[in-house]
């Protein structure tokens, strides 16, 4: 259940930085890569919470194997949603 927490942070520095930040500029933006710093953060944290609980026998190596797999199946669904959703091209949702 700690993992929910993981799945609902994980969009929102992102989320966040796209709302403040000009796309006019080419070069690099520090918003901008603080938000993906954060997100790489909380993924990879998503991930080491149930190696540590495997480590600590709290939860077994199977259960923490089928955590990692979900974690794969979350996170790239939560990719895969920002790559097709997230440019501004005359792609959107509404068209669904």
């Amino acid at each position: 259940m700690f993992l929910l927490f993981f799945y609902i942070l994980s969009p929102i520095p992102y989320c966040i930085s796209r709302r403040v930040v000009d796309d006019t500029d080419s070069a690099s933006n520090a918003c901008k890569e603080l938000a993906i710093f954060l997100t790489t953060g909380i993924v990879v944290s998503a991930f080491g919470l149930p190696i540590i609980f495997a480590r600590a026998d709290v939860i077994a190596w199977g259960a923490c194997a089928l955590v990692l797999t979900g974690n794969i199946v979350i996170f790239a669904t939560i990719l895969g949603f920002f790559l097709v959703f997230g440019s501004n091209d005359d792609f959107s949702w509404q068209q669904w």
